[in-house]
């Protein structure tokens, strides 16, 4: 019941904020049309498709991350994380009352740059990989806000977030695959790469459409990308009182 009373506190927040929502619809989709201007701009012989894939669920990372922990540094500024702890709420109640909060955007979110990425490049997939991109995209996002009210707790104001982006989001960028094939690398950068969920998210993604869907790479990393949500949580529920 905790969890539910959060969760419709938080749809009516969503409701009110309406920049906000403009935010987490509006730029991912901005940000897909400008790669599709910065791929018109490369020569036919590169392959669209082998690094569009990979940017989809990067997209979708990024701005679900940096959204989600500005806003809930926002609560934690206004008192509203405060007066939940203080009524008795616990900890993981409000963490997953958040995170249900968030699945109805993060499902519109994930369907709506899923459309235009498929429309913009004129991706052909049979109906299945397109199901299992979509729902990769929304396991992505949920692990996202989780990162994200992770990351909020060691920030007491909104510009405190953005140091983290560099360790977060720029260095995964280069060790998850999305630039350069891992195997590549050094062998340290290859295991630091494991780290970060939006690896796992990458491979799932390219299980989906590469030669076929490749079922048992898909749910294996999309099981890689369920146990990091569940850790989050766990972390979550450890940091949230102590930081506020």
């Amino acid at each position: 019941m905790n969890i539910l009373i959060i969760a419709l506190r938080v749809l009516q927040q969503l409701r009110r904020d309406k920049r906000f929502l403009a935010l987490m619809i509006i730029v991912p989709l901005l940000v897909g049309y400008f790669l599709k201007l910065f791929f018109d701009t490369l020569p036919p012989a590169v392959s669209r498709e082998a690094f569009v894939v990979p940017f989809t669920p990067y997209i979708v990372y990024f701005l679900t991350f940096l959204l989600s922990a500005i806003l809930l540094v926002q609560e934690r500024t206004t008192g509203t994380l405060n007066r939940m702890l203080i009524n008795g709420l616990h900890k993981t109640d409000i963490i997953i009352g958040y995170v249900v909060g968030y699945l109805a955007l993060a499902l519109v979110q994930a369907t709506f740059v899923l459309a235009e990425i498929v429309w913009l490049f004129k991706l052909d997939y049979d109906w299945q990989a397109i199901l299992a991109l979509g729902g990769l995209l929304f396991l992505l996002a949920v692990v996202s806000v989780l990162l994200g009210i992770f990351i909020s707790t060691f920030a007491r104001r909104e510009a405190q977030v953005f140091p983290f982006i560099p360790l977060l989001i720029v260095l995964p960028a280069f060790l998850s695959g999305l630039l350069a094939d891992t195997s590549l690398l050094p062998r340290w950068a290859e295991i630091l790469g494991h780290a970060f969920p939006i690896r796992y998210a990458i491979l799932a993604a390219e299980a989906s459409v590469r030669y076929g869907f490749d079922a048992i790479t898909y749910w294996q990393n999309v099981g890689y990308l369920a146990l990091f949500g569940i850790g989050l949580t766990v972390l979550g529920s450890f940091t949230f009182r102590e930081r506020q």
